[in-house]
């Protein structure tokens, strides 16, 4: 992992991930671009309907805070977790839909 990288993953640490995983989620690093880090929210924050606001107001606002010379946006890759796939299958097979 690069330097920034890791600076990246110590403020996620430290200011981000602690908010995420007390509502069930979590928040992958995709790449960072031309001061643009790329992101996938993960487990319950993976399509809620908050996912930008909690982007904008948590992942955003801390980032560009502590480390304004690598980052200047945050953008959410949306994909569909392996969660939700599963649980969208338990219930097609369970109920017979």
């Amino acid at each position: 992992m690069n330097e920034d990288l890791k600076r990246i993953e110590e403020v996620l640490d430290e200011k981000v991930r602690p908010s995420l995983r007390a509502h069930g989620g979590e928040i992958q690093v995709d790449h960072l671009e031309d001061q643009v880090l790329y992101v996938k929210l993960l487990g319950q924050c993976a399509g809620c309907p908050s996912a930008d606001l909690t982007n904008e107001t948590l992942v955003e606002a801390e980032l560009v805070k502590a480390l304004p010379e690598l980052v200047k946006k945050v953008s959410v890759i949306q994909t569909v977790s392996d969660e939700l796939w599963e649980q969208a299958k338990r219930l097609l097979r369970d109920h017979h839909l």
